[in-house]
């Protein structure tokens, strides 16, 4: 058994998402996605699939030319390779699900 905290440690920048990783399971790596008010994350695509989970605040997805707004409790998945961005309206915590083969330090140069 393994657990976490996504509220432990919490730290927000105001230029840029602060990107956590909270555990690694067998089949996935569990990451903490803290967006201050008006920081973004700019448009990138996983090379595999993904389940983006808003956990606390407002942020709006783009996925090509869709921006969908996303508030707390609401939950997305996509396929590998699909482009999408994320801009937070409030102060966000999302939780983002990727493959247990792809790499966090990819998630982190996103965030740059």
């Amino acid at each position: 058994m393994k657990t976490a905290n996504i509220l432990h440690e919490l730290n927000y920048h105001d230029e840029k998402p602060q990107v956590t990783l909270l555990m690694e399971t067998a089949n996935t790596k569990e990451l903490r996605i803290a967006l201050q008010e008006g920081v973004e994350m700019k448009n990138h695509k996983a090379p595999f699939p993904i389940v983006v989970e808003v956990f606390q605040g407002e942020v709006l997805f783009g996925v090509g030319e869709e921006v969908y707004p996303m508030q707390s409790g609401m939950m997305v998945s996509l396929e590998g390779g699909v482009y999408h961005n994320l801009k937070a309206i409030k102060d966000s915590i999302v939780r983002l699900s990727i493959s247990k083969f792809d790499q966090v330090e990819r998630v982190t140069k996103v965030a740059e």
